[in-house]
């Protein structure tokens, strides 16, 4: 029975989907460490992560069975993606299902600054009653300004225009302004237009960094800052520093550089402490609606992927889906993107005498796949022929129903 492991709390209705087609399924409540994952990646063909496990290259060296990975997230930087290529091994996360959820967060925190909300609940608890207004705001007619305008980006725009806020945004993508949002051509000019600033950028390396000390010191006195993108964009001591100023009014802060694996471990950060900060551990997409929607997609695109070769919205395989053919079998054919494999293999195949049913190619970047439904009659000459290419990356061989 192939064997299915899935760490770190991913909804039940991924277990349930894949335990449904046959799988074997091994679920655990935290991330796992290098050393541990490998330990417990033996004889496990699908391997199901959140954000806080790392698939390394020596993770991926040292597990050959390891047939795909599935994020049950946004982001697939805890993968090392170019690795998993080389192995043959496909990726697949929820790039939309958690938007809602994200937006809904950001919308929350920015009113809860913008009202004060965390200093008056403080207040409260320790029994000191206090209405004054001073310092709370409405957020209408009040400027944001969002910093990566992907599907997070737009649908916060939608929102926060629909509160009355003027929306102000800045990608380094040419992207279309939605309803009244005005582009910025840089982020210096975003960053003196807009009295809050939030970030929903990728976790490229690229961005590693990307918002400190320069980009604190430009935005407009008593701002409001947000990050609920990924916690190595932002330079977190800085960010201390323009709070503790008060250059900074406050801030909200979902993502960190190093994260706890699992809930109970101590979670440490330069912000811990300060009162204009709303601290939250990573759940801007941990709603139940979110969770359940991934859980349904991610373990949907795995079986599918295992039954069928299909690689549609994989992050790192070209993108392929082939109608299935009744009573065939299907060869999945993972090479290196040079010219002529096609022709390789089809005169491998007409050279045993197997007919060719349906097939179909696609490349992406240095990558190949091809599928081949071929009838059920043929030799284990044919696959040893097609597994010793030297441009093959990896070949399975999958039965139609």
């Amino acid at each position: 029975m192939t064997r299915a492991l899935l760490l770190e709390n991913i909804h039940p209705d991924a277990s349930a989907r894949l335990a449904k087609e046959g799988y074997e399924v091994q679920t655990l409540p935290r991330a796992l460490g290098e050393d541990e994952l490998i330990g417990a990646l033996r004889d496990v063909s699908l391997l199901g992560i959140r954000s806080g496990t790392r698939v390394t290259a020596r993770v991926l060296d040292a597990v050959p069975g390891l047939v795909a990975i599935g994020a049950f997230c946004i982001g697939v930087n805890q993968i090392d993606v170019a690795a998993a290529s080389r192995h043959g091994v496909a990726a697949f996360n929820a790039p939309f299902s958690n938007t809602r959820s994200v937006v809904e967060l950001a919308i929350a925190e920015i009113i809860s600054m913008a009202r004060r909300l965390p200093e008056k609940n403080t207040q409260m608890h320790a029994g000191r009653w206090d209405k004054s207004a001073a310092g709370a705001h409405e957020v209408r007619g009040r400027k944001l300004g969002i910093v990566g305008y992907g599907n997070i980006g737009t649908q916060l725009s939608v929102l926060a225009e629909s509160l009355g806020m003027s929306v102000y945004f800045y990608d380094i993508a040419d992207k279309l302004a939605i309803g009244n949002a005005r582009r910025c051509s840089t982020l210096a000019e975003l960053l003196e237009s807009v009295e809050t600033v939030t970030l929903h950028v990728d976790g490229r390396d690229g961005n590693r960094g990307f918002f400190g000390e320069a980009e604190f010191a430009a935005m407009r006195p008593r701002s409001l800052f947000l990050n609920l993108s990924r916690g190595f964009v932002v330079d977190h001591a800085a960010l201390r520093r323009y709070l503790q100023s008060e250059h900074i009014a406050g801030a909200a802060v979902d993502v960190f550089p190093d994260e706890p694996k699992g809930a109970g471990d101590e979670f440490v950060s330069e912000l811990r402490g300060l009162p204009n900060v709303i601290l939250t551990p990573h759940i801007g997409g941990s709603t139940e609606e979110a969770q359940q929607d991934i859980g349904e997609f991610v373990a949907g695109k795995l079986v599918d992927y295992m039954a069928s070769g299909a690689t549609s919205l994989s992050v790192n395989l070209p993108e392929i889906a082939l109608g299935v053919t009744s009573g065939a079998h299907r060869l999945a054919h993972l090479h290196q993107n040079v010219p002529g494999v096609l022709a390789s293999i089809n005169r491998v195949l007409a050279e045993h005498g197997v007919n060719v049913e349906g097939q179909l190619l696609r490349t992406r970047d240095e990558f190949g796949y091809v599928l081949t439904d071929i009838g059920c009659q043929y030799s284990d000459d044919v696959l040893a022929e097609l597994r010793a290419m030297p441009v093959t990356i990896r070949l399975r061989t999958l039965r139609s129903p």
